[in-house]
C-alpha cells in the first residue's frame, strides 16, 4: 500500500513520562479518575477538569483505556491529552500538541491497519454460494480477515472501524478487492468470485477502481466470473454515484450484486434504480422465514421485481432446512449461509 497519507501517519511510542488530562466537563474528570484508581495509575488532581497522571507505556496506557470501552466516542472527543516524557517539562507551549482521546484511538487503529496491509497480514476466506436448482456451487463469496502478530485473526468490523476512523476506507477497500482476485487466483477458484466492495470509499470509478481491473485482467480472470458486491448500501445517500459505479463494473465485463435486500426502507427503489445482476436478500429476511409471514411478503415483492427485470435473486444466510425449502419453492436461484458452509481459507469444492 504506497501512499504518503498511510506513511505520514503520526506514529505512537510505547514510552514512559507524564500525561496531562484535561476534560471538558468535571463529569468525564471523575470517569477518568474511576478508570485510574480501578487500574492502579498514580496521579494528581489539579483541579476539577484537569489531572496529571504517571505514565508506564504510553501506548498501552491508550489502548487499555480506547478498549475498556469505559468512554462513548463523544466523550473521547471531550479529553485533551499531552504526553510529556520523563525528560520533558510542561511549558504553554506545549499545549499545542494536545490530541483528543479519540484522535489517539484513531491514530493507532490507522496505524495498525497501514502494518496488516503493508506486511502482507490481509488474507481472504471463501464462503460458498450454491445454485439452488442444481445443487452445486454457483461460486463463493470471499470475506477479508487481518491476521495479527500472535496469528489471531482480526474480522471485518475491526477492520472497516480502523479505516472509518483513520480515514483510511479507500486504500483498505481497495487493499481488500485486490487481494481477493490474488487469493482465489492462488486457489485456483474458476467459479464466479464475489467480491465486496464499499461505494462511499470510491469517488470517481475510472481511477479508483483502476488497479482492481488491472488485476483481474493480469490474473487471467474472465469477467463474468467477477462479481463486485455492494456492501453497506444504507450509507449511500447519492444513488447516481453508485449507479455510475456499478455502470463502470458492467462496461469491464463484470457483474454487480447488491447486498442485504430487503434491510431497508429504500431497497426496492435501490433495485428499479441500479438494475443489479443479482440481488441478495437480506439474512433477517431469511431468519425463520418458513414461519414469518411477513417477511415472506417481503421475500416475495423482492423476487417478483427482480424476475420482470432478469435479476438473478440469492438468498442469503439460510442455516435450516426449512429455510432453503421455502426460499426455493419462491423462486430464489442461489443461496448462502452456514447450512453450506463457513467462510474458510480454503474453498469448499462440492455440496
Amino acid at each position: 500500500m504506497s501512499c504518503q497519507k498511510c506513511h505520514s501517519i503520526e506514529h505512537v511510542e510505547n514510552k514512559n513520562g507524564n500525561l496531562l488530562v484535561s476534560c471538558s466537563v468535571s463529569e468525564l474528570c471523575d470517569k477518568m479518575l474511576e478508570y485510574l484508581t480501578q487500574h492502579n495509575r498514580a496521579y494528581e488532581q489539579e483541579d476539577s477538569q484537569t489531572l496529571w497522571v504517571k505514565v508506564d507505556g504510553f501506548l498501552s496506557m491508550l489502548e487499555d483505556m480506547c478498549e475498556t470501552h469505559f468512554l462513548s466516542k463523544v466523550e473521547r472527543e471531550g479529553i485533551n491529552l499531552l504526553f510529556l516524557e520523563n525528560s520533558e517539562t510542561f511549558t504553554p507551549s506545549k499545549i499545542t500538541r494536545m490530541k483528543t482521546l479519540q484522535r489517539y484511538k484513531d491514530l493507532i487503529g490507522a496505524k495498525k491497519l497501514v502494518n496488516i496491509i503493508d506486511n502482507g497480514a490481509l488474507t481472504t476466506h471463501f464462503q460458498p454460494i450454491v445454485d439452488i436448482k442444481f445443487n452445486t456451487i454457483y461460486g463463493y463469496e470471499s470475506l477479508a480477515r487481518g491476521v495479527d502478530e500472535d496469528n489471531s485473526l482480526i474480522y471485518p468490523d475491526k477492520l472497516f472501524n480502523w479505516a472509518r476512523e483513520g480515514d483510511m476506507l479507500f486504500y483498505l477497500d481497495r487493499a481488500c478487492r485486490e487481494n481477493s482476485l490474488k487469493t482465489a487466483a492462488v486457489k485456483n477458484i474458476h467459479s464466479k468470485v464475489f467480491i465486496n466492495f464499499i461505494p462511499t470509499a470510491i469517488y470517481d470509478p475510472a481511477h479508483c477502481l483502476k488497479s482492481t481491473v488491472q488485476w483481474a485482467k493480469q490474473l487471467d480472470f474472465d469477467p463474468k466470473n467477477i462479481i463486485f458486491e455492494v456492501i453497506e448500501s444504507d450509507y449511500v445517500e447519492d444513488l447516481d454515484h453508485l449507479k455510475r459505479i456499478l455502470d463502470f463494473y458492467k462496461s469491464q465485463g463484470f457483474m454487480v450484486a447488491l447486498d442485504d435486500v430487503g434491510s431497508g426502507y429504500s431497497s426496492l427503489n435501490m433495485i428499479a434504480k441500479l438494475l443489479p445482476n443479482i440481488v441478495k436478500i437480506d439474512r433477517a429476511i431469511i431468519d425463520y422465514i418458513d414461519t414469518n409471514p411477513v417477511n415472506q411478503s417481503i421475500f416475495r415483492a423482492i423476487t417478483q421485481i427482480a424476475k420482470e427485470n432478469g435479476i438473478i435473486v440469492l438468498a442469503e444466510g439460510i442455516e435450516r432446512e426449512e429455510e432453503l425449502a421455502f426460499c426455493a419453492k419462491e423462486g430464489a436461484d442461489l443461496a448462502q449461509g452456514y447450512y453450506f458452509g463457513k467462510p474458510s481459507a480454503e474453498p469448499k469444492r462440492k455440496i
